[in-house]
Protein backbone atom coordinates (compact mmCIF):
# COMPACT_ATOMS: atom_id res chain seq x y z
CA UNK A 1 0.00 0.00 0.00
CA UNK A 2 2.80 2.36 0.94
CA UNK A 3 6.49 1.80 0.25
CA UNK A 4 6.98 -1.17 -2.02
CA UNK A 5 9.56 -3.77 -0.96
CA UNK A 6 12.76 -4.12 -2.94
CA UNK A 7 12.74 -7.62 -4.45
CA UNK A 8 15.56 -9.75 -5.75
CA UNK A 9 14.71 -11.01 -9.22
CA UNK A 10 16.26 -13.91 -11.09
CA UNK A 11 15.35 -14.17 -14.76
CA UNK A 12 16.07 -17.42 -16.60
CA UNK A 13 15.63 -17.47 -20.37
CA UNK A 14 14.11 -20.69 -21.65
CA UNK A 15 16.29 -22.81 -23.90
CA UNK A 16 14.87 -24.58 -26.94
CA UNK A 17 16.17 -28.12 -27.36
CA UNK A 18 16.22 -29.58 -30.87
CA UNK A 19 16.23 -33.35 -31.29
CA UNK A 20 17.85 -33.74 -34.74
CA UNK A 21 18.37 -37.52 -34.85
CA UNK A 22 17.23 -40.76 -33.27
CA UNK A 23 20.04 -42.88 -34.62
CA UNK A 24 22.03 -45.01 -32.22
CA UNK A 25 25.53 -44.02 -31.23
CA UNK A 26 26.95 -46.88 -33.35
CA UNK A 27 25.43 -45.59 -36.61
CA UNK A 28 28.12 -45.01 -39.27
CA UNK A 29 28.57 -41.89 -41.32
CA UNK A 30 27.97 -43.82 -44.52
CA UNK A 31 24.48 -44.69 -43.28
CA UNK A 32 23.45 -41.07 -43.78
CA UNK A 33 20.98 -40.37 -46.59
CA UNK A 34 22.34 -39.11 -49.93
CA UNK A 35 23.16 -35.45 -50.01
CA UNK A 36 20.52 -34.94 -52.68
CA UNK A 37 17.78 -35.90 -50.24
CA UNK A 38 17.15 -33.08 -47.73
CA UNK A 39 16.87 -34.23 -44.11
CA UNK A 40 13.43 -33.97 -42.50
CA UNK A 41 12.71 -30.61 -40.88
CA UNK A 42 13.51 -30.73 -37.18
CA UNK A 43 10.63 -29.70 -34.92
CA UNK A 44 11.83 -27.98 -31.75
CA UNK A 45 10.29 -28.72 -28.39
CA UNK A 46 7.80 -26.08 -27.26
CA UNK A 47 9.45 -23.23 -25.38
CA UNK A 48 7.91 -22.50 -22.02
CA UNK A 49 8.90 -18.86 -22.07
CA UNK A 50 10.88 -16.87 -19.52
CA UNK A 51 11.01 -18.04 -15.92
CA UNK A 52 10.94 -15.17 -13.43
CA UNK A 53 11.54 -15.65 -9.71
CA UNK A 54 10.94 -12.86 -7.21
CA UNK A 55 12.38 -13.29 -3.73
CA UNK A 56 11.52 -10.92 -0.87
CA UNK A 57 11.16 -11.02 2.88
CA UNK A 58 11.16 -9.09 6.12
CA UNK A 59 12.01 -9.38 9.83
CA UNK A 60 10.33 -7.48 12.67
CA UNK A 61 11.53 -7.13 16.28
CA UNK A 62 10.50 -4.76 19.08
CA UNK A 63 10.62 -3.73 22.71
CA UNK A 64 7.33 -2.52 24.25
CA UNK A 65 6.44 -1.09 27.63
CA UNK A 66 2.84 -1.01 28.86
CA UNK A 67 2.37 1.86 31.30
CA UNK A 68 -0.33 -0.18 33.10
CA UNK A 69 2.51 -2.57 34.11
CA UNK A 70 0.28 -5.66 33.86
CA UNK A 71 1.36 -8.47 36.17
CA UNK A 72 0.86 -11.05 33.41
CA UNK A 73 3.12 -9.02 31.05
CA UNK A 74 0.47 -8.97 28.31
CA UNK A 75 -0.89 -6.06 26.27
CA UNK A 76 -4.36 -7.24 25.34
CA UNK A 77 -5.86 -7.02 21.82
CA UNK A 78 -2.44 -6.36 20.32
CA UNK A 79 -1.26 -9.86 19.38
CA UNK A 80 1.27 -8.55 16.83
CA UNK A 81 3.10 -6.67 19.60
CA UNK A 82 1.50 -7.92 22.82
CA UNK A 83 4.46 -8.49 25.19
CA UNK A 84 5.25 -6.05 27.99
CA UNK A 85 8.78 -5.14 29.06
CA UNK A 86 10.67 -7.64 26.93
CA UNK A 87 12.68 -7.71 23.72
CA UNK A 88 10.71 -9.73 21.23
CA UNK A 89 11.27 -11.13 17.75
CA UNK A 90 7.85 -10.68 16.21
CA UNK A 91 7.98 -12.32 12.81
CA UNK A 92 10.09 -13.55 9.94
CA UNK A 93 8.52 -13.83 6.47
CA UNK A 94 10.10 -15.22 3.30
CA UNK A 95 8.16 -14.66 0.09
CA UNK A 96 8.61 -16.23 -3.34
CA UNK A 97 6.71 -15.55 -6.56
CA UNK A 98 7.24 -17.68 -9.67
CA UNK A 99 5.99 -16.64 -13.11
CA UNK A 100 6.33 -18.69 -16.29
CA UNK A 101 4.31 -17.21 -19.11
CA UNK A 102 0.66 -17.24 -18.04
CA UNK A 103 1.37 -19.46 -15.00
CA UNK A 104 2.18 -18.08 -11.55
CA UNK A 105 2.71 -19.41 -8.04
CA UNK A 106 3.08 -17.47 -4.79
CA UNK A 107 4.19 -18.72 -1.38
CA UNK A 108 4.95 -16.65 1.75
CA UNK A 109 6.20 -18.56 4.79
CA UNK A 110 6.21 -17.10 8.30
CA UNK A 111 7.66 -17.93 11.71
CA UNK A 112 7.63 -16.34 15.16
CA UNK A 113 4.96 -15.23 17.65
CA UNK A 114 2.95 -13.60 14.85
CA UNK A 115 2.66 -17.00 13.19
CA UNK A 116 1.35 -18.42 16.49
CA UNK A 117 -1.43 -15.84 16.60
CA UNK A 118 -2.30 -15.78 12.90
CA UNK A 119 -4.67 -18.78 13.08
CA UNK A 120 -5.23 -18.85 16.85
CA UNK A 121 -8.73 -17.35 16.77
CA UNK A 122 -9.89 -19.10 13.61
CA UNK A 123 -11.23 -22.26 15.20
CA UNK A 124 -9.13 -24.38 12.86
CA UNK A 125 -9.74 -27.64 14.71
CA UNK A 126 -10.98 -30.60 12.70
CA UNK A 127 -10.86 -34.15 14.10
CA UNK A 128 -9.44 -36.89 11.95
CA UNK A 129 -10.39 -40.49 11.31
CA UNK A 130 -8.74 -43.75 10.32
CA UNK A 131 -8.47 -42.53 6.72
CA UNK A 132 -8.38 -38.75 7.20
CA UNK A 133 -5.83 -36.61 9.00
CA UNK A 134 -6.78 -34.15 11.73
CA UNK A 135 -6.24 -30.43 11.09
CA UNK A 136 -5.68 -27.58 13.50
CA UNK A 137 -4.16 -24.11 13.74
CA UNK A 138 -0.71 -25.70 13.77
CA UNK A 139 -1.38 -27.15 10.33
CA UNK A 140 -1.31 -23.69 8.76
CA UNK A 141 0.74 -21.56 11.15
CA UNK A 142 3.86 -21.33 8.97
CA UNK A 143 1.90 -20.32 5.84
CA UNK A 144 0.99 -16.67 5.49
CA UNK A 145 -0.27 -17.11 1.95
CA UNK A 146 0.11 -19.67 -0.84
CA UNK A 147 -1.68 -19.79 -4.17
CA UNK A 148 -1.34 -20.73 -7.84
CA UNK A 149 -2.67 -18.83 -10.82
CA UNK A 150 -3.24 -18.67 -14.55
CA UNK A 151 -3.75 -15.57 -16.66
CA UNK A 152 -6.44 -16.58 -19.12
CA UNK A 153 -6.30 -14.95 -22.58
CA UNK A 154 -9.52 -12.99 -22.13
CA UNK A 155 -9.42 -9.34 -23.14
CA UNK A 156 -6.63 -7.64 -21.18
CA UNK A 157 -6.02 -10.91 -19.30
CA UNK A 158 -8.20 -12.57 -16.64
CA UNK A 159 -6.13 -13.58 -13.61
CA UNK A 160 -7.48 -16.77 -11.98
CA UNK A 161 -6.01 -18.02 -8.68
CA UNK A 162 -6.70 -20.65 -6.03
CA UNK A 163 -5.27 -21.14 -2.57
CA UNK A 164 -4.73 -19.11 0.59
CA UNK A 165 -4.73 -15.29 0.29
CA UNK A 166 -4.16 -12.27 2.49
CA UNK A 167 -7.46 -10.46 2.93
CA UNK A 168 -8.17 -7.54 0.59
CA UNK A 169 -10.20 -5.92 3.39
CA UNK A 170 -8.83 -2.80 5.01
CA UNK A 171 -6.06 -0.25 4.54
CA UNK A 172 -3.34 -1.78 6.72
CA UNK A 173 -1.37 -4.94 5.96
CA UNK A 174 0.42 -7.47 8.17
CA UNK A 175 3.91 -6.09 7.38
CA UNK A 176 5.02 -3.04 9.35
CA UNK A 177 7.01 -1.75 6.36
CA UNK A 178 3.79 -1.26 4.37
CA UNK A 179 2.02 0.80 7.08
CA UNK A 180 2.26 4.31 8.50
CA UNK A 181 2.57 3.12 12.12
CA UNK A 182 4.25 0.25 13.94
CA UNK A 183 1.15 -1.14 15.61
CA UNK A 184 -1.97 -1.96 13.61
CA UNK A 185 -5.32 -0.34 14.34
CA UNK A 186 -8.28 -1.87 16.15
CA UNK A 187 -9.88 -2.33 12.72
CA UNK A 188 -7.01 -4.54 11.58
CA UNK A 189 -7.31 -6.66 14.71
CA UNK A 190 -11.08 -7.15 14.32
CA UNK A 191 -11.36 -7.71 10.56
CA UNK A 192 -10.20 -10.83 8.67
CA UNK A 193 -6.52 -11.58 8.07
CA UNK A 194 -6.82 -14.24 5.37
CA UNK A 195 -9.17 -16.27 3.16
CA UNK A 196 -8.99 -19.67 1.46
CA UNK A 197 -10.73 -20.12 -1.87
CA UNK A 198 -10.59 -18.89 -5.47
CA UNK A 199 -10.04 -15.41 -6.90
CA UNK A 200 -10.55 -13.76 -10.28
CA UNK A 201 -9.16 -10.32 -11.14
CA UNK A 202 -9.52 -8.27 -14.31
CA UNK A 203 -8.01 -4.90 -15.22
CA UNK A 204 -10.89 -2.91 -16.65
CA UNK A 205 -8.51 -0.03 -17.43
CA UNK A 206 -4.93 0.89 -16.54
CA UNK A 207 -6.31 2.38 -13.31
CA UNK A 208 -9.40 0.33 -12.46
CA UNK A 209 -9.38 -3.36 -11.41
CA UNK A 210 -12.33 -5.60 -10.49
CA UNK A 211 -11.85 -8.65 -8.26
CA UNK A 212 -14.24 -11.42 -7.22
CA UNK A 213 -13.61 -14.19 -4.68
CA UNK A 214 -15.44 -17.25 -3.35
CA UNK A 215 -13.94 -18.31 -0.02
CA UNK A 216 -14.57 -20.51 2.99
CA UNK A 217 -15.26 -17.42 5.02
CA UNK A 218 -13.76 -15.10 7.58
CA UNK A 219 -10.33 -16.41 8.70
CA UNK A 220 -11.19 -19.95 7.65
CA UNK A 221 -8.49 -22.12 6.11
CA UNK A 222 -10.98 -24.96 6.65
CA UNK A 223 -14.69 -24.15 6.56
CA UNK A 224 -16.69 -24.39 9.79
CA UNK A 225 -20.12 -24.55 8.09
CA UNK A 226 -21.68 -25.61 4.79
CA UNK A 227 -21.90 -22.10 3.34
CA UNK A 228 -19.37 -20.08 1.35
CA UNK A 229 -18.69 -16.36 1.39
CA UNK A 230 -18.34 -14.03 -1.59
CA UNK A 231 -16.14 -10.96 -2.01
CA UNK A 232 -16.46 -8.30 -4.70
CA UNK A 233 -13.96 -5.44 -4.90
CA UNK A 234 -13.14 -2.52 -7.16
CA UNK A 235 -9.77 -0.76 -6.80
CA UNK A 236 -8.61 2.47 -8.38
CA UNK A 237 -4.99 3.61 -8.54
CA UNK A 238 -3.10 6.51 -10.03
CA UNK A 239 0.64 6.10 -9.22
CA UNK A 240 1.98 8.72 -6.79
CA UNK A 241 -1.48 10.27 -6.53
CA UNK A 242 -4.37 8.14 -5.23
CA UNK A 243 -5.22 4.57 -4.25
CA UNK A 244 -8.76 3.54 -3.31
CA UNK A 245 -10.85 0.43 -2.70
CA UNK A 246 -14.55 -0.37 -2.35
CA UNK A 247 -15.41 -3.92 -1.21
CA UNK A 248 -18.37 -6.07 -0.22
CA UNK A 249 -18.18 -9.41 1.59
CA UNK A 250 -21.14 -11.61 2.49
CA UNK A 251 -21.74 -15.12 3.71
CA UNK A 252 -22.51 -17.27 6.77
CA UNK A 253 -19.68 -16.97 9.30
CA UNK A 254 -21.05 -18.66 12.43
CA UNK A 255 -19.94 -22.30 12.93
CA UNK A 256 -22.50 -25.02 12.29
CA UNK A 257 -24.68 -25.57 15.35
CA UNK A 258 -24.26 -22.02 16.73
CA UNK A 259 -27.06 -20.67 18.92
CA UNK A 260 -27.28 -17.71 16.54
CA UNK A 261 -27.91 -20.06 13.61
CA UNK A 262 -25.99 -19.49 10.38
CA UNK A 263 -27.13 -16.02 9.23
CA UNK A 264 -25.34 -14.11 6.49
CA UNK A 265 -22.84 -11.56 7.70
CA UNK A 266 -22.66 -8.49 5.46
CA UNK A 267 -19.61 -6.21 5.33
CA UNK A 268 -18.90 -3.06 3.32
CA UNK A 269 -15.36 -1.74 3.41
CA UNK A 270 -13.84 1.36 1.79
CA UNK A 271 -10.50 3.14 2.03
CA UNK A 272 -8.53 5.76 0.13
CA UNK A 273 -4.98 7.12 0.30
CA UNK A 274 -4.04 10.51 -1.17
CA UNK A 275 -0.52 11.72 -1.91
CA UNK A 276 -1.12 15.42 -1.36
CA UNK A 277 2.59 16.12 -1.77
CA UNK A 278 5.63 13.91 -2.43
CA UNK A 279 6.28 14.17 1.33
CA UNK A 280 2.75 14.25 2.72
CA UNK A 281 0.11 11.49 2.61
CA UNK A 282 -3.32 11.09 4.20
CA UNK A 283 -5.68 8.12 4.27
CA UNK A 284 -9.11 7.16 5.57
CA UNK A 285 -10.75 3.78 6.18
CA UNK A 286 -14.43 3.06 6.89
CA UNK A 287 -16.11 -0.27 7.60
CA UNK A 288 -19.69 -1.26 8.45
CA UNK A 289 -21.41 -4.61 8.77
CA UNK A 290 -24.36 -6.49 10.20
CA UNK A 291 -25.66 -9.96 10.92
CA UNK A 292 -29.35 -10.74 11.44
CA UNK A 293 -29.56 -13.75 13.78
CA UNK A 294 -32.29 -15.27 15.95
CA UNK A 295 -31.24 -12.80 18.66
CA UNK A 296 -31.79 -9.75 16.45
CA UNK A 297 -29.47 -7.45 14.51
CA UNK A 298 -25.80 -7.58 15.45
CA UNK A 299 -23.92 -4.76 13.76
CA UNK A 300 -20.79 -2.65 13.86
CA UNK A 301 -19.30 0.48 12.35
CA UNK A 302 -15.65 1.47 12.39
CA UNK A 303 -13.30 4.03 10.95
CA UNK A 304 -9.71 5.24 10.98
CA UNK A 305 -7.83 8.28 9.70
CA UNK A 306 -4.10 8.44 8.98
CA UNK A 307 -1.51 11.09 8.15
CA UNK A 308 2.20 10.90 7.42
CA UNK A 309 4.75 13.62 6.67
CA UNK A 310 8.42 13.33 5.63
CA UNK A 311 10.27 16.41 6.96
CA UNK A 312 13.69 14.92 6.14
CA UNK A 313 14.78 12.33 3.55
CA UNK A 314 15.31 9.74 6.30
CA UNK A 315 12.51 10.74 8.70
CA UNK A 316 8.73 10.14 8.69
CA UNK A 317 6.19 11.29 11.28
CA UNK A 318 2.83 9.50 11.34
CA UNK A 319 -0.42 9.71 13.31
CA UNK A 320 -3.58 7.59 13.43
CA UNK A 321 -6.94 7.77 15.13
CA UNK A 322 -9.42 4.87 15.03
CA UNK A 323 -12.78 3.84 16.48
CA UNK A 324 -14.72 0.57 16.49
CA UNK A 325 -18.30 0.39 17.78
CA UNK A 326 -20.10 -2.96 18.13
CA UNK A 327 -23.75 -3.49 19.05
CA UNK A 328 -24.35 -7.09 20.13
CA UNK A 329 -27.75 -8.58 19.25
CA UNK A 330 -29.98 -9.28 22.25
CA UNK A 331 -33.67 -10.11 22.76
CA UNK A 332 -35.94 -12.22 24.99
CA UNK A 333 -34.30 -15.41 23.63
CA UNK A 334 -30.87 -14.37 24.81
CA UNK A 335 -27.74 -12.56 23.69
CA UNK A 336 -25.55 -13.34 20.70
CA UNK A 337 -21.89 -14.13 21.26
CA UNK A 338 -19.49 -11.27 20.64
CA UNK A 339 -17.93 -11.00 17.19
CA UNK A 340 -15.16 -8.57 18.08
CA UNK A 341 -14.74 -6.53 21.27
CA UNK A 342 -18.34 -6.53 22.54
CA UNK A 343 -18.04 -2.82 23.31
CA UNK A 344 -16.71 0.45 21.90
CA UNK A 345 -12.94 0.83 21.46
CA UNK A 346 -10.89 3.88 20.46
CA UNK A 347 -7.21 4.39 19.78
CA UNK A 348 -4.77 7.24 19.12
CA UNK A 349 -1.25 6.52 17.85
CA UNK A 350 1.82 8.59 17.02
CA UNK A 351 4.92 7.15 15.31
CA UNK A 352 8.42 8.42 14.53
CA UNK A 353 9.96 6.43 11.67
CA UNK A 354 13.71 6.73 11.01
CA UNK A 355 15.06 5.03 7.86
CA UNK A 356 18.88 4.87 7.79
CA UNK A 357 18.60 2.78 4.61
CA UNK A 358 15.53 3.72 2.59
CA UNK A 359 13.51 0.72 1.32
CA UNK A 360 15.48 -1.68 3.52
CA UNK A 361 15.53 -0.60 7.19
CA UNK A 362 13.05 1.22 9.44
CA UNK A 363 13.43 2.06 13.15
CA UNK A 364 10.21 3.25 14.76
CA UNK A 365 9.32 4.76 18.13
CA UNK A 366 5.60 4.83 18.96
CA UNK A 367 3.19 5.98 21.63
CA UNK A 368 -0.35 4.58 21.65
CA UNK A 369 -3.40 5.18 23.85
CA UNK A 370 -6.40 2.81 23.83
CA UNK A 371 -9.71 3.22 25.64
CA UNK A 372 -12.71 0.87 25.76
CA UNK A 373 -16.28 1.04 26.99
CA UNK A 374 -15.67 -1.96 29.27
CA UNK A 375 -12.58 -3.59 30.83
CA UNK A 376 -10.70 -5.10 27.88
CA UNK A 377 -7.11 -4.51 28.95
CA UNK A 378 -4.80 -5.58 31.74
CA UNK A 379 -3.69 -3.43 34.67
CA UNK A 380 -1.64 -4.25 37.74
CA UNK A 381 -2.49 -7.39 39.73
CA UNK A 382 -4.37 -9.08 36.91
CA UNK A 383 -6.89 -11.61 38.33
CA UNK A 384 -7.01 -15.15 36.98
CA UNK A 385 -10.10 -17.17 36.12
CA UNK A 386 -10.02 -20.13 38.55
CA UNK A 387 -11.61 -22.48 36.00
CA UNK A 388 -9.69 -21.67 32.83
CA UNK A 389 -6.64 -20.11 34.53
CA UNK A 390 -6.71 -17.37 31.88
CA UNK A 391 -6.27 -13.70 32.76
CA UNK A 392 -9.35 -11.55 33.38
CA UNK A 393 -9.16 -8.03 31.87
CA UNK A 394 -9.32 -5.39 34.60
CA UNK A 395 -8.62 -2.02 32.89
CA UNK A 396 -10.53 0.17 30.44
CA UNK A 397 -7.46 2.00 29.15
CA UNK A 398 -3.88 1.19 28.25
CA UNK A 399 -0.90 3.26 27.14
CA UNK A 400 2.12 1.72 25.44
CA UNK A 401 5.56 2.80 24.30
CA UNK A 402 7.18 0.74 21.57
CA UNK A 403 10.59 0.75 19.91
CA UNK A 404 10.65 -1.49 16.86
CA UNK A 405 12.94 -2.29 13.97
CA UNK A 406 12.06 -3.92 10.66
CA UNK A 407 14.30 -4.82 7.75
CA UNK A 408 13.26 -6.08 4.34
CA UNK A 409 14.68 -6.98 0.96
Amino acid sequence: MLSRPFSSRLRVVAVTVVLASTQSASARADDAPPASVPPPEAKPAAALGALELTFSGYVEAYYAYNLNRPSNKLTNYRWLDDRHNTFQLSTLVLDTVVEVGAFSAHAALQAGPTADGWYAESGEARPGAAGAAAAGAGTWRYIQQANVGWKAPVGRGLQLQAGLFLTPIGFEGPAVKDNFNWSRSNLFFALPFYHAGIRAAYELTDRLTATAMVVNGWNAATDSNDGKSVIAQVTYKVPDSISASLLYMGGPERPAGSLEGEPWRHLVDAWAQLELHPRFSVAAHANVGLEQSRFGTHWWRAGAVYARVQPLPFLYLAARGDAFVEDVAENAQGRASTMFFGTDVYGVTGTVDVRPIENHLSIRAEYRHDIAGAPLYFGQNVPADPTSKSSIPNARTQDTLTLGVTGWF
